[in-house]
């Protein structure tokens, strides 16, 4: 089987909408980022700003004071990415180790380019105070396809050599948004794969997962591993380069189980 990797979400804030302030302090951070490596990350993802919805800007100083120490710490031990929307930011972190900038304004191309790193061009409609307000769609399935795949394209015409795209779910979505993203999650694969990009998609823990349940009341964060856990096997078995999430452990053995299962099962 071609691996799939994992991406472990580290964020370095307070005000994350799953963990934040557990690692806000660097030595907690850094720490953390070693036991997310340990448990099967490719790579590790370092955010100082929260960009869940309704999220306030962080000033420059304060979003570098939180990331660039982590991304020193643990550049020389895996793959870093950069989670940011500034390009002070991420020209510091590149600066300072990491390899990728996971960017969900969808702006930062031409940092990446010059940079000579890699660039995750994320489809966002609006921006962290606004996005969840009334999102609205024609066609959303081909409406972020050609969004996404679009940034990438211009992306490599710029020079960046290391291309994924993301859909974004959750970001500017209602929760039959992104269950429509997700089902038709394969042709945004091959297409993206046939232009010579990966892809990079994060479900862990949002929102809509806790508008799923049964009893029809909605779940917090704390009780959406399940949900994250599902929606990570269909990520797989699509074909995702990069599954971006909070439970590396308990996420990298689903979706090997369920690459494995089909395999397995045909040869009963």
């Amino acid at each position: 089987l071609v691996p799939v990797g994992v991406m472990g979400v580290l964020n370095c804030t307070p005000d994350s909408f799953f963990d934040g302030g557990r690692y806000e302090r660097t030595a907690s951070a850094i720490a953390h980022g070693r036991q997310l490596v340990a448990e099967g990350a490719l790579v590790v993802d370092v955010g100082g700003e929260s960009s869940r919805p309704g999220a306030e800007p962080v000033p420059l100083a304060e979003e570098l004071d939180r990331v660039i120490g982590v991304v020193e710490a643990l550049s020389g031990e895996t793959r870093i990415s950069v989670d940011t929307v500034k390009p002070e930011v991420a020209q510091a972190a590149v600066a300072a180790g990491a390899s990728m900038i996971n960017d969900v304004s969808g702006t930062l191309a031409e940092v990446a380019a010059n940079a000579k790193v890699a660039w995750v061009a994320m489809h966002r409609q609006g921006d962290a105070k606004t996005m969840q307000e009334d999102p609205s769609y024609e066609d959303v399935v081909a409406e972020v396809h050609g969004a996404v795949l679009a940034m990438a394209q211009r992306a490599k015409q710029a020079g960046v050599e290391e291309v994924y795209v993301d859909p974004g779910i959750g970001f500017g979505k209602t929760a039959a948004h992104n269950l429509s993203l997700l089902a038709h999650l394969p042709e945004l694969v091959e297409a993206a794969h046939a232009a010579g990009f990966g892809v990079v998609v994060g479900t862990s823990r949002k929102r809509f997962l806790g508008a799923l349940s049964p009893s029809g009341a909605t779940v917090p964060p704390e009780g959406r591993l399940p949900g994250s856990l599902a929606t990570a096997s269909w990520l797989a078995l699509c074909g995702v380069d990069l599954i971006r999430v909070h439970d590396v452990e308990h996420t990298v053995r689903a979706i090997r189980l369920a690459r494995q299962a089909p395999e397995a099962m045909a040869s009963w």
